[in-house]
């Protein structure tokens, strides 16, 4: 379009609607000079540019523009690990599935996860991914990506969310620096909440809810980790599509939370707003209802034409004949740009990936995955302490189920390494891991015994001949990438193909017997728990599992690990989550008629080896005021023989307030060492973030009354102390 006196007009207003509107949390005066360059640089190509070259970088993967030097923006997934969407190299490390590194309960772990995914993504010429996922699990396991997710809990689920992206991006003058890359939050909002259990299904729900469940996520990663880059759900929220959601991604998202970053399609998400949603006739206006609503880039793996909305062939003619619409396309174009800016990318050339390049240094990050694994393990039951086995004591030992060994594939990726994982150099299979712990000290008698996806029973009668020929069992158990994750959702969540009757029929040997769970979201896993003496729930543990289940097992680690989603009794309980509201409990109209209301595990809990003592909490001052803060402090002391870490949780209610609340609501946590004997003081902060609720008009207020403090090893009652502090 030619630059008229009334084009230029326009421009400098959007020009100027980017540099201050869209910032309301920085003032000019707070604008850094690096800031200031770059939308000069901005505004200056931006007028340099044709229609058709605005549109063409509204895609992921643009190519780079060589008429006026604008580079390759590279993106790819970098959720546990980098992974090049369309390509395995065989090269990158892969680290413990987001469930599983939630489940350390250390959001430093994660965040020299990220740094090291962020340095491996660079040397693959990526700078812009797609992670992490900041979905906050609504209590439905039937969900296949639950694995994707740091938990059921905001306050946990922000606390790993900042972490990550505080790696992965890095902070001050290292933001976006040669070592480190833009993240991308996702999926703005709600995208858990659907009542059927499946990706991608609508979401009804207040907006009480989701302010107070799905929001502070994505308001930590904005005004904390200062996130670059966002992604809306696939879904609807009270009927109108996220991607077209003006309310979501400008009311709220720029105009309240003040993010000022690039909004990225989900994958084909503009165009579905006509083929998905039935709003949009016609792509064209599917791609004016994106554009409207701020979806800076279109994102089509695969750059499949049909499905793409942001192109010359949809837009082109439509902007031609109505200017006015530039505009839009001129802000996007500019957030794009900004981006490419801010990552270093106009200062660089692209880099030929080197295999033995993106290979050297790797055994530093193998081996940090390794120490994630170790701290992810969580020890769900362990009577008679059956475990840790005694080397000593045992000269043979069956390893067997389904997810006891994999194969490295042909193509693709390891089933056992969860979702959206590259394709490691090695992985190390519980089988494998406990070959090598025990060397030619213990005789292993390996039998796969049925297929996870199978109904045969065929490999019975191999498996209980392991089983009465061994001193114990370790019995490798779950699910997989087969299983569950992206679009594998479930109607049921009992264990799949024959796997409960194999348990059973190895339990009937009458050895002791060890299970061992690999999967990615919540069983209904009754039998096992009540029959089987010890039970390791490991998730996917990335490239190096066997070595940390081995560890495990053989006491070389003592499982340290929690729960960060409940586990359901039955498909019947779902959703199950410790978030609840009041209820008819106590008169016995709150239970169900013939099944029992509480979780089989439930979300913070985790065992160890050794034992733990909580004291009475103690505050600094037991009375505040409204604008007033405080401390709460507990003496936990180690009581066992054993070295052992626990992780100690504050929850939250405000007793008597204007407006409903949840029961109680996890406000702090800290994973502590503690020698046999040792003693250590645990404190949490209380003040206006940890104690104020959401009133009657969406703002948050810290109202005087009372409230209880609960802390302890978990958010089941029976493990919790309290204590009672007073705002006046």
């Amino acid at each position: 379009m030619k630059n008229t006196i009334e084009g230029k007009i326009v421009f400098l207003a959007v020009l100027l609607s980017l540099f201050f509107a869209c910032t309301s949390e920085k003032t000019s005066s707070e604008k850094s000079e690096k800031d200031k360059e770059i939308a000069n640089k901005v505004q200056d190509l931006i007028g340099k540019m044709t229609l058709e070259e605005k549109i063409a970088e509204m895609t992921q993967d643009a190519p780079a523009n060589d008429r006026l030097g604008i580079p390759y923006m590279k993106y790819a997934e970098a959720l546990h690990g980098v992974w090049l969407v369309l390509d395995y190299y065989g090269n990158t490390t892969v680290y413990p599935q987001a469930i599983a590194a939630a489940s350390t309960w250390q959001p430093e772990l994660v965040k020299k996860m990220a740094s090291q995914t962020a340095k491996e993504a660079r040397t693959l010429g990526v700078t812009h991914t797609y992670s992490p996922n900041l979905d906050v699990i609504s209590g439905d396991p039937r969900y296949g990506r639950v694995e994707e997710s740091y938990g059921e809990d905001p306050y946990l689920v922000s606390r790993m969310g900042v972490a990550f992206i505080q790696g992965l991006q890095g902070m001050g003058d290292e933001r976006f620096d040669e070592n480190h890359v833009m993240a991308t939050a996702k999926h703005f909002i709600g995208y858990p909440e659907n009542r059927r259990g499946i990706n991608g299904g609508f979401s009804d729900m207040s907006e009480r809810r989701l302010r107070e469940v799905y929001l502070p996520p994505f308001e930590a990663a904005i005004k904390e980790a200062k996130i670059g880059s966002l992604m809306p759900g696939h879904q609807d929220y009270n009927g109108v599509p996220n991607h077209m959601n003006t309310w979501l991604l400008k009311d709220i998202l720029r105009d309240e939370l003040g993010f000022d970053g690039l909004i990225v399609s989900d994958n084909n998400d503009v165009a579905r707003l006509g083929t998905m949603h039935f709003i949009a006739e016609t792509r064209t206006e599917s791609a004016i209802l994106g554009l409207k609503a701020g979806v800076d880039m279109d994102l089509v793996i695969g750059k499949n034409e049909k499905l793409a909305a942001y192109t010359s062939k949809v837009l082109k003619d439509t902007i031609t004949k109505n200017p006015k619409l530039e505009k839009y396309i001129d802000i996007a174009t500019s957030r794009i740009l900004t981006a490419k800016y801010q990552l270093g990318l106009f200062d660089s050339e692209p880099k030929e990936i080197d295999t033995k390049t993106v290979n050297a240094g790797r055994k530093e990050h193998q081996d940090f995955s390794y120490e994630m694994a170790k701290k992810a393990i969580i020890l769900l039951k362990n009577d008679n302490n059956v475990l840790p086995l005694d080397l000593s004591k045992i000269k043979s030992l069956a390893v067997i189920g389904p997810n006891a060994h994999e194969e490295r594939p042909k193509k693709g990726t390891y089933s056992l390494l969860g979702g959206y994982s590259g394709l490691p150099p090695f992985y190390v299979s519980a089988l494998d891991g406990i070959k090598a712990k025990v060397g030619d000290n213990v005789k292993i008698n390996y039998a796969k015994g049925c297929d996870l996806l199978s109904n045969s029973k065929k490999g019975f009668p191999a498996a209980i001949a392991a089983a009465k020929k061994s001193d114990a069992v370790v019995l490798v158990i779950g699910g997989s990438r087969k299983t569950g994750g992206e679009g594998v959702d479930r109607a049921d969540l009992d264990l799949y193909g024959v796997q409960k009757e194999l348990v059973k029929a190895i339990h009937e040997t009458g050895k002791p017997v060890v299970a061992v769970l690999i999967n990615g979201r919540p069983l209904s896993i009754n039998y096992v728990a009540e029959n089987i003496p010890s039970i390791l729930e490991t998730w996917y543990l990335g490239m190096r599992s066997g070595d940390a289940i081995a560890d495990a097992i053989f006491g070389d680690v003592n499982p340290g690990g929690k729960l960060t989603v409940s586990f359901p009794r039955s498909v019947g309980q779902v959703p199950v989550t410790y978030l609840q509201r009041p209820d008819f409990i106590g008169s016995g109209k709150g239970q169900f008629k013939d099944a029992d209301k509480s979780p089989l595990f439930p979300f913070g809990f985790g065992l160890s080896y050794t034992t733990f003592k909580y004291g009475t909490p103690k505050f600094k001052n037991a009375t505040i005021s409204v604008d007033g803060s405080t401390t709460i402090s507990v003496e936990v002391t180690n009581t066992g023989d054993r070295a052992g870490d626990e992780v100690v949780q504050m929850y939250v209610r405000d007793d008597y307030a204007s407006v409903g609340r949840y029961n109680k609501m996890l406000k702090g946590f800290e994973r502590i060492s503690l020698n046999p004997g040792e003693t250590k003081t645990v404190t949490f902060q209380l003040g206006f973030d940890e104690l104020n609720i959401l009133n009657q008009q969406m703002k948050k207020v810290l109202e005087p009354g009372t409230f209880t403090i609960s802390v302890g090893a978990s958010s089941q009652e029976k493990d919790l102390q309290k204590a009672i502090l007073s705002v006046k």
